[in-house]
């Protein structure tokens, strides 16, 4: 049955010939949308769908595949994302260390003085077949010259010696509040940097790196605004992020808005990055920027994710979990009275319950003297809230936005506070059953990769990217509840329910077709799901295969020595085999690594291994 037309107009554009999934409940399954203008003017038969057409409607045949509306995600750093692309090397989906060893290599290889190569984030160790990170001795004869930073989770950063005296290192310089350099048994510090548990070790040496200049920086951001196009992802809602300062580091972003260059809608919040300032930073910005300002590409969301930094429990799950200063309750009233007094949304990262259930002591106090009466609020993360945590948060109008960090880090989870424990972390599903408003995201692009379909296949297989099952059937999603989490139900944590999220008529025309169906695919590889095209306001702005003509070309990658001209952004398992697929029966001769005896390996990653270390005598 067709849903009713929103226009006797002509349709602009027609995608046809599909499995399209709605998410609306009323009208679940279609053959053809028609779209005019940004928005969606009929969905149903193709017989229906087609009577829109005219002489000048264009005609996108959707090949008996599956399309679905475009995917969300609630809680990214994209903007600060952008701005760093081009310039990281990224080891998401990379499933051998030899195989990361040796795109880096070829990075370095590649990669002009000054500038450094960092992977930043993204991956796990239990990604990896061999289960762990590289060593820095590994790094260091790598690549001895040019600096080299690697990020792993929020835990520690692996520097080598040239990063070691580009940064200042030296054994005198002090362990800073809350982090730990490593030293040798002279106290020269070793480039392991380590998270106790916070994180401010990590990014303020990742800091202080070269930057691109404004020309290279709107092009990554192109770049990786297409990067999660290509991965189906129309929406972003921004939290901010560490050294995101606003309004400098926003200008990218501003430029690309106003030149109607921006391919995925944003919403963003501002982020505090002055402690004990951050009631003058809210003050500010609640007398300068009018909450919503913008349009429904790029506009104001609120405040957070960081609200007050004595409530920052940093999620390391291989440190114990932190306590928060005193101070915590005071500081925080003190914004979250500002903000409900100026009606801005805002929402505050809390990993662990402790942590949770103290802010709402503060909430709840608030909102006896200013009723928050439909103000959006909600929690990032909350991995380990409890049954009666989520109540209070139910009852007091708020949401959670949830995150696949246990994908990388369940490992850690499990071994520091057991299975059992995990089976519920976070409890989605207890959530859900409160009647708790549930978002989903990635928290890319450094605490986990902003792959949405790794998200997606945690929510309903309850497996890390490491293999291991943290969570037995009846706590995970069905495939449709997932996808709802990820399309209709984070338009809330945007206000923005019934204009986008899902294939509607009246809603914004943003949907994706699918590499492979997700409803129907074996689940191991829904990890490997990809967009054929991708429509936001109903321009195709992604096309791969057969469809990638319709899609406007991407200027290359800047600076020209950007591992995204040789590699891309998330690494595909397929091409990963090809990329290093070598013969090895022309390499068989010996070499300074192993000068006496030529080696025998018994796999490919021993193989990739060795040559990224500068062996040459490969045989099998």
């Amino acid at each position: 049955m067709p849903q009713a037309s929103l226009s006797s107009e002509h349709a602009d554009i027609i995608f046809y010939n599909g499995f399209i999934s709605t998410l609306d409940q009323t009208n679940k399954e279609v053959q053809a949308v028609a779209v005019k203008g940004d928005r969606i003017i009929l969905t149903g038969t193709d017989a229906d769908v087609m009577k829109m057409k005219s002489a000048s409607t264009k005609l996108v045949d959707l090949k008996k595949k599956r399309l679905i509306p475009g995917l969300i995600d609630s809680h990214m750093h994209v903007i600060r994302g952008g701005l760093n692309y081009n310039m990281e090397l990224r080891w998401d989906g990379v499933e051998s260390l030899a195989v990361a060893l040796r795109m880096l290599k070829e990075q370095v290889q590649r990669t002009p003085a000054p500038q450094w190569v960092r992977v930043v984030g993204g991956f796990t160790a239990h990604q990896f077949k061999e289960k762990r990170l590289p060593t820095l001795q590994e790094i260091n004869e790598i690549s001895p010259d040019t600096p080299v930073f690697i990020l792993h989770l929020y835990d520690r950063a692996l520097i080598n010696q040239a990063a070691l005296r580009v940064c200042g290192f030296t054994k005198d310089t002090p362990n800073p509040p809350g982090g730990e350099i490593e030293r040798d048994a002279h106290g020269n510090p070793t480039g392991m940097l380590i998270a106790k548990p916070n994180a401010l070790i990590l990014y303020s040496t990742l800091a202080k790196g070269p930057k691109l200049p404004l020309e290279y920086q709107i092009n990554s951001t192109r770049h990786f605004m297409r990067e999660m196009n290509r991965l189906g992802v129309t929406g972003v809602i921004d939290a901010g992020g560490g050294f995101q300062n606003y309004p400098e580091d926003y200008d990218v972003i501003d430029r690309l808005a106003k030149d109607q260059q921006l391919t995925i809608r944003i919403a963003y919040n501002l982020f505090t990055q002055k402690p004990k300032g951050e009631l003058e930073d809210f003050k500010r910005w609640t007398d300068t920027v009018q909450y919503g300002q913008g349009s429904n590409y790029y506009k104001h969301n609120g405040a957070g994710e960081m609200l007050v930094f004595s409530a920052a429990d940093f999620e390391d799950f291989r440190q114990p979990r932190p306590d928060m200063p005193e101070t915590m309750e005071h500081e925080l009233e003190d914004v979250v009275r500002l903000l409900a007094e100026k009606r801005w949304p805002f929402r505050m990262h809390a990993t662990y319950n402790e942590t949770i259930e103290r802010a709402l002591n503060v909430f709840e106090k608030v909102n006896r003297d200013i009723p928050f009466n439909g103000l959006h609020w909600f929690f990032d993360h909350a991995e380990t809230v409890n049954q009666k945590n989520i109540d209070r948060i139910a009852a007091l109008g708020g949401g959670i936005a949830i995150q696949h960090r246990m994908a990388y880090q369940g490992e850690y989870f499990v071994e520091r506070y057991g299975a059992k424990a995990a089976q519920e972390t976070p409890p989605v599903k207890r959530m859900l059953q409160a009647g708790v408003t549930v978002g989903a995201g990635t928290d890319a692009t450094r605490v986990a990769s902003y792959n949405p379909w790794i998200c997606l296949y945690w929510l309903v297989t309850g497996n890390t990217l490491g293999g291991l099952n943290l969570y037995p059937q009846e706590n995970c999603l069905d495939r449709e509840k997932a996808l709802s989490l990820w399309t209709k139900e984070n338009t809330w944590f945007s206000n923005e329910e019934g204009i986008k999220g899902q294939i509607k008529v009246g809603q914004l025309a943003d949907f994706v077709l699918l590499s492979d169906d997700f409803f129907k695919v074996e689940s191991e590889k829904i990890k490997d799901i990809t967009s054929l095209m991708t429509v936001v306001g109903g321009k195709i702005v992604h096309g791969d295969g057969e469809y990638e003509s319709l899609a406007p070309e991407l200027p290359p990658a800047k600076p020209d020595w950007s591992p995204v001209n040789y590699f891309g952004g998330y690494q595909s398992r397929a091409l990963e085999s090809k990329r290093f697929a070598f013969d090895s029966s022309v390499l068989k001769k010996c070499c300074s690594i192993h000068p006496d005896v030529k080696k025998f390996r018994n796999s490919l990653e021993e193989v990739v291994l060795d040559w990224s270390l500068g062996c040459s005598c490969w045989a099998f």
